[in-house]
């Protein structure tokens, strides 16, 4: 097990009715005056809306509104969030919504005490010192950025999408109830489905060479869970149950828990970065449906050990199946999964074309200054040609 440092300052509401007591937790903190970020008419067709105007004004909290919160946030928008915060003197964040939403508040926050464009922060030129406070209400079980250190922005004037970590972003707390994610549509609730799974999978995969028992059962449980939920909320998009356990596995699958002791690099994401980058059509979970499997195809060949676990400990495999045989039908079984919830699988299903997939793997390298390696060493020509096996 490689050293590692675990921080989870996020304090978490989870169940039905929490978000009732919003008003009572943001006075709790002594916050004054709130930017109520979120996206589009999602929140309102919940009735959440009305509910946490009623909540801030019950406790006398002061506040000013932001939305249109796309998906893969925009810098343009994040932009006009640290403008009107800094104009109204405000105080603490708070984000309705899912992913999107809450990394835009991210992007706010960090950019809320400085005088450059936050950007600097994605492009690893600048750390934050200082950041506003961020609550949540998650309504989208999928980017476990509700507890999470990490914030993904799309700079809209050059269609560059990345990410960076800074503990400085977690939540300082968020409200889950489940069944705020009952009308989440079924393209987007399986889009959630890959995004939980593959934050996990690309840490507990990524690391071959490490003895870590305890996070590998942690991971795989996680997985299988998500596995077999996922498939009931399709059929029965209000199973509380089934929908609560990819909620909790949402925040567990990205707030550090599940990467305890490995070192992991997650290039399929950072390649899904620079496919939605460019594509803005490319819903995050879908791209990574894509990718995944093209990417395990090559890595499989370097160490099947990893995949070949993924088999035994969470698609029920046998253990005396060989490990390469194993580890194929991990690989074959995700690919198959992600098609029978509905999921894209090949990236021409997006429109993109085969003479787009040098700009892609462009993008990916930071016009050739990056290389990422984990079981294998993702380069420019590796890029390329997971792209082309995804295509």
């Amino acid at each position: 097990m490689e050293n590692f440092i675990y921080n989870t300052p996020t304090k978490v509401y989870f169940g039905k009715g929490t978000e009732k007591e919003l008003g009572k937790i943001i006075k709790s903190y002594g916050y004054k005056k709130i930017l109520f970020h979120y996206g589009k008419s999602a929140i309102k067709k919940l009735g959440l809306y009305d509910l946490v105007i009623k909540e801030l004004k019950s406790e006398n909290i002061d506040f000013v509104e932001l939305g249109g919160v796309e998906a893969n946030p925009k810098l343009t928008l994040v932009e006009k969030g640290i403008q009107l915060a800094k104009k109204e003197n405000i105080d603490m964040i708070l984000a309705v919504g899912g992913g999107s939403v809450i990394d835009s508040a991210k992007a706010i926050a960090d950019g809320y005490y400085v005088d450059h464009s936050p950007w600097l922060f994605s492009i690893g030129e600048k750390k934050p010192e200082k950041v506003l406070p961020i609550g949540v209400i998650l309504t989208i079980s999928a980017a476990g950025s509700e507890m999470s250190n990490s914030c993904v922005i799309t700079n809209d004037y050059e269609n560059d999408k990345r990410g960076f970590s800074c503990e400085l972003n977690r939540p300082v707390f968020t409200i889950m109830n489940p069944e705020f994610t009952y009308s989440v549509s079924p393209f987007q609730t399986t889009c959630g489905i890959v995004d939980i799974m593959m934050h996990t999978l690309e840490r507990v995969i990524a690391s071959p060479n490490v003895v870590n028992p305890l996070t590998d059962y942690i991971s795989f449980g996680l997985i299988k869970a998500v596995l077999e939920a996922g498939k009931i909320v399709l059929k029965d998009p209000t199973n509380y149950d089934a929908r609560a356990t990819l909620m909790w596995a949402s925040s567990l699958s990205h707030n550090g828990l599940t990467g305890c002791g490995r070192n992991y690099m997650m290039s399929v994401h950072q390649m899904e970065h620079a496919v939605s980058g460019l594509f803005d059509n490319v819903s995050h979970g879908a791209g990574l449906a894509t990718l995944w499997p093209a990417w395990a195809k090559l890595a499989s060949k370097t160490d099947p050990t990893r995949f070949a676990a993924l088999a035994y400990n969470s698609l029920g495999i046998s253990s005396e199946v060989e490990i390469g045989d194993a580890a194929n039908y991990a690989i074959n079984y995700m690919r198959s999964y992600f098609e029978e919830i509905g999921i894209p699988t090949k990236l021409r299903e997006f429109g993109i074309k085969k003479e787009d997939l040098p700009k892609i793997a462009d993008l990916y390298t930071f016009h050739g200054k990056r290389t990422i390696e984990d079981i294998i060493l993702v380069d420019y020509d590796t890029c390329l040609k997971i792209l082309e096996l995804a295509f």
